[in-house]
């Protein structure tokens, strides 16, 4: 099953994709009370639409296909890792710790984008893009207890869509010199899409030890810039939702993502192994087109920079212990 939100006559419609059309959910139902519902409750959804006559695609604007409830973005394959590390460090490095556990940031779901948004990002002399792969919780028995195990872990995950975390790496290498973050270097947009494929439909790419052996690929104008398989990752997506819930809970609507692929899944790994900025960062008018296995694709269009308002810099205190008045 594929399922989507689109905006049709001014109005956003929630449902499946079936062929080349569009069929709403039954009732009014949302992307959001399916996700609660659960895989199952979704199975059953489907077949009341059963030769419903729907839009086509062609005459309707996909959107984002959720509206997460939180973002987590993993940094999973090594490969990324060892190219970005070169342009920031020097050297390629990936830390012992790195192979500990499948570390995470949260990303910002106020700024989600959808397959016809444009991107306006703030004003950055290296802005890049991110493939990935991102899982999403449906309700299922132990969804929003904590320290699942990766089988529990693995029966809350409601599908996958594909994911692209943009990034300004002038301002996100700032941050990180701060020792947190990404923080402003990140969160001004992340793009989800096409749809939201049901877990079921990739079952038949899981290998041996539970990952997606899946291709992933990305172009800038039509230029094929990197290409991977999703099983290059560290850890299985199960493994990544056993994580996110220990101490903690994952809810329905909780988006996790991969990390970016390896071989060229992001500018910033190129420009540490070429050592320059090869190929050159994102422009306004530049066209980045994802194409994940069994998933979709996922277009995103650069737009214009758009300038903030400036802040002073931190001021030098007298760290007094005692007022002056």
């Amino acid at each position: 099953m594929r399922i989507a939100r689109w905006v049709s006559g001014g109005r956003i419609g929630e449902g499946f994709v079936e062929g080349d059309g569009v069929v709403a959910f039954p009732r009014g139902l949302t992307v959001a009370e399916v996700l609660t519902a659960g895989l199952d409750a979704a199975r059953a959804l489907h077949r009341e639409v059963v030769g419903v006559e729907g839009t086509a695609l062609a005459d309707v604007t996909l959107i984002a296909p959720l509206v997460p409830a939180s973002v987590r973005d993993f940094v999973a394959f090594e490969e990324h890792v060892e190219g970005v590390s070169a342009g920031v460090e020097g050297k390629s490095d990936v830390a012992p710790e790195w192979f500990e556990a499948p570390t995470f940031y949260f990303g910002n779901p106020h700024t989600i984008l959808g397959p016809a948004d444009v991107l306006h990002p703030p004003v950055t002399e290296r802005l890049d893009f991110e493939l990935e792969l991102a899982v999403v919780i449906g309700g299922a028995p132990g969804v929003g207890e904590s320290n699942l195990d990766p089988a529990s872990a693995a029966s809350v995950i409601f599908g996958y869509t594909v994911m692209n975390d943009w990034s300004a790496r002038d301002l996100q290498a700032r941050e990180m010199k701060v020792r947190l973050g990404p923080a402003k270097g990140k969160d001004f947009g992340m793009s989800l899409g096409p749809w939201i494929v049901t877990a079921d439909e990739l079952d038949p790419y899981l290998d041996d030890e539970g990952f997606l052996a899946i291709r992933a690929e990305v172009f800038v104008n039509d230029e094929l810039i990197g290409e991977d398989l999703v099983s290059n990752a560290g850890w299985p997506f199960p493994e990544f939702v056993a994580y996110a819930s220990r101490n903690s809970r994952v809810v329905p609507g909780d988006v996790l993502g991969s990390g970016t692929v390896g071989n060229g899944g992001c500018l910033g790994e190129l420009w540490g192994r070429n050592g320059a900025l090869t190929p050159p960062p994102l422009v306004e008018g530049d066209v980045v087109r994802m194409v994940v296995e069994g998933v979709g694709e996922l277009v995103g269009r650069v737009g214009a920079a758009v300038s903030a308002p400036g802040l002073p810099s931190a001021r030098r205190r007298t760290r007094a212990r005692h007022r002056t008045l």
